[in-house]
């Protein structure tokens, strides 16, 4: 069984589990929700490859920015980034100061599988996902 595989495998039962056309598994977790797929970096050496959205079209503002910056910071299982974009017209319009921009907040998180048991890669995406929910927790309430 290859490994794309076996991501899908470990959580089904645990997580609510979709598996994708292009070979991705998305997972929901605590009002989160996470696509893993598999790279091949080298031979031998094949990574999963986490991206957790934590929340969408927030307003961007300096207090958020700061925040997610903390975030970065403290975050010991995952990457915590910002990435911004227009605003779409419902948050422009109800946002302080009118903001044009919104943003989303990602926990990213590429580790090698190879060796873990079924169980540990379990635990592992688990705490990952655990970590993301936590950052959503804080940032948005």
């Amino acid at each position: 069984m290859s490994l794309q595989e076996r991501l899908g495998e470990v959580l089904d039962g645990v997580l609510p589990v979709t598996r994708e056309d292009d070979g991705a598994v998305t997972v929901h977790h605590d009002e989160t929700f996470a696509s893993l797929r598999t790279v091949p970096v080298a031979e031998g050496l094949e990574l999963v490859s986490l991206t957790q959205i934590l929340a969408w079209d927030l307003p961007l503002d300096a207090k958020l920015r700061a925040a997610v910056a903390e975030h970065a910071h403290k975050t010991l299982l995952g990457t915590v980034s910002l990435t911004t974009k227009s605003a779409p017209a419902q948050i422009a319009a109800g946002a302080k100061r009118n903001s044009k921009k919104a943003a989303d907040v990602l926990l990213r998180y590429n580790f090698p599988a190879a060796g873990l048991t079924d169980e540990a890669l379990r635990t592992l995406i688990l705490m990952v996902l655990a970590t993301g929910a936590e950052v959503r927790r804080a940032l948005i309430g």
